[in-house]
């Protein structure tokens, strides 16, 4: 393999007890161990990013880390036999971004274990846009059709529905012909979500959480929960015989007080979607569906691009829950 010049990278470490992250010059010899060179031409902006890159959350488990979650991009060198040069690639999740040097960077070296192939139908800058975000949404709704849900069952309600995973998942569930309710906090987003497929839009703030009762009325049959807290414990109360929960993320709270109630009197099942080290064949077919029949109709219209010296000024809407939709981050420069 030809040797690497210089790149430019976005670089987290601590710093005087805090966490501090900005662009600089790397070196090939500052990368980490792997079989397969990437050549990054995109990553995207994820939840957990954010969290990694302003310290706001304990992500990064080893200072300091390149940041950036996904990414796509051609390999420039390979010793495993599956990849050759010139091939193209995505990598998500796994440790990338949080313990090993990450997408936020030109050059990015990763274990071969991490990568696939570049599913056919899709560009790189498509494949960043969908990402852990649409990866994680995808594989919630494959778990939960696995489980038994139907759009025959009933409504399936997406919390924290605009951020980028909520997004997909209402795209991604009206798609399939699910009856989607989206349950938001920001009102001025009615028509973005109804535009994305939602049937419903539900206020968050129209919910009277502490008012919450064991088991409240039955109105879901299944649910994309990206908030925890309060907002899961109310849809796991309010679920119907034999709904199905895909449980994403924490936004809201990491912490859960409910009762077992809705679990052995009407049979609902609370899954955990584990997108960062579930592995293959799993991984393959779950992106394989992203490129047919979850693929996202409004994938464009809900994607903005940035470029690597924008980055650092990106992160504070996710923080403060103000992010709408996928943010797709251009690397490459040619």
């Amino acid at each position: 393999m030809p040797s690497i010049a210089p790149f430019k990278a976005f670089l987290i470490n601590q710093e005087k007890g805090g966490v501090v992250g900005r662009l600089v010059s790397m070196a090939e010899s500052d990368l980490d161990p792997g079989e397969v060179t990437i050549r990054v031409a995109y990553s995207s902006v994820n939840y957990k990013d954010a969290l990694a890159a302003t310290g706001a959350g304990r992500i990064i488990r080893r200072f300091p880390c390149v940041g950036g979650i996904d990414l796509a991009g051609t390999v420039v060198g390979s010793t495993d036999s599956r990849f050759a040069p010139g091939d193209e690639v995505l990598a998500t999740s796994y440790d990338i971004g949080v313990a090993h040097h990450g997408g936020y960077a030109e050059i990015a070296r990763v274990p071969a274990s991490w990568v696939l192939k570049l599913p056919a139908g899709l560009t790189m800058r498509d494949a960043m846009a969908l990402g852990t975000a649409g990866f994680t949404a995808g594989l919630g709704v494959a778990r939960m059709e696995e489980n038994g849900l139907k759009p025959a069952n009933g409504p399936v309600i997406v919390t924290g529905a605009t951020g980028g995973v909520g997004s997909l998942a209402v795209d991604m569930l009206a798609g399939l012909g699910y009856h989607v309710v989206a349950l938001t906090g920001k009102e001025s987003e009615r028509d973005y979500l109804l535009g994305l497929g939602a049937r419903e839009v539900l206020l968050r703030q129209s919910l009277d959480l502490d008012k919450a009762k064991p088991l409240g009325k039955e109105t879901w049959a299944g649910a994309v929960d990206n908030l925890g807290g309060d907002v899961l414990a109310w849809v796991i109360s309010t679920m119907k015989q034999g709904g199905t929960i895909a449980s994403i993320g924490l936004a809201a709270s990491m912490n859960l007080n409910t009762t077992v109630a809705p679990f052995i009197l009407r049979g609902a099942s609370l899954l955990g979607i584990d997108s960062g080290y579930i592995g293959e064949p799993y991984r393959s077919g779950v992106w394989r569906r992203l490129t047919l029949d979850l693929r996202p109709r409004h994938l464009a219209a809900m994607t903005r691009e940035v470029t690597l010296d924008d980055l650092p000024g990106v992160f504070d809407s996710f923080i403060q829950g103000k992010a709408k939709g996928r943010v797709v981050v251009r690397i490459a420069t040619e």
